[in-house]
């Protein structure tokens, strides 16, 4: 899986957000979106998962058969987890994740239960998610994203409210479950990329 941008270009209103964008992304490594507030590392993530769309250039992806994937099926690739996402909070833990795995499969072995186990929520998988702690709606949404069998990952801000323990657990799921997936993080705390290969500062694109 590849996705490559070609002079990429984003503005809201007339001011742009970024712009001459041309970068390339391939499975297996991590990439960290760097810059000030207000540089575009969110909106950049939103434009690659298919959410928002960009005013000028291209973006082209490319499946392990170099075959390009259509527009409307780039859904089906992407995995996200951002502060700014919202949970079926009527819903248990159980139920929540029974329910997005009908539109975005598990890896292969996983299940809503045994995924709870690992990040920690086991004992509140009959919890609505209403009565959950930010920092367990964290660990549910790390886990939605974390889980799914797509070729590429999302995260922004992805220790957002997390303890310690969370940071950690954070750590071990991106040691184990992004081999070979495209692995893409919009954040200011190094935390949170220290171990990227690439860093790409999104202020140099104006």
């Amino acid at each position: 899986m590849t996705i490559s941008l070609s002079d990429l270009g984003k503005r809201f209103n007339r001011d742009w957000i970024f712009r001459g964008l041309t970068y390339k992304f391939s499975a297996g490594n991590s990439y960290a979106l760097i810059g000030p507030n207000g540089s575009g590392k969110s909106t950049l993530l939103q434009v690659i998962g298919g959410a928002l769309f960009f005013n000028e250039g291209t973006i082209r992806y490319t499946d392990s058969a170099l075959q390009e994937i259509k527009d409307e099926l780039i859904y089906k690739q992407v995995s996200l987890a951002a502060p700014y996402l919202e949970l079926i909070e009527e819903m248990t833990g159980q139920e929540l994740l029974d329910f997005h795995q009908t539109f975005k499969p598990f890896i292969k072995g996983k299940n809503s239960l045994s995924i709870l186990e690992e990040v920690g929520l086991s004992t509140a998988a009959q919890k609505q998610v209403r009565y959950y702690s930010s920092g367990m709606k964290q660990r549910l949404k790390l886990a939605q994203s974390f889980f799914c069998d797509t070729p590429v990952l999302l995260l922004d801000e992805p220790c957002t409210n997390l303890d310690q323990n969370g940071i950690e657990l954070y750590h071990r799921l991106l040691s184990i479950y992004t081999t070979n997936r495209i692995v893409l993080i919009a954040s200011n705390d190094p935390v949170e990329y220290k171990f990227c290969q690439e860093q790409l500062l999104l202020s140099e694109f104006k």
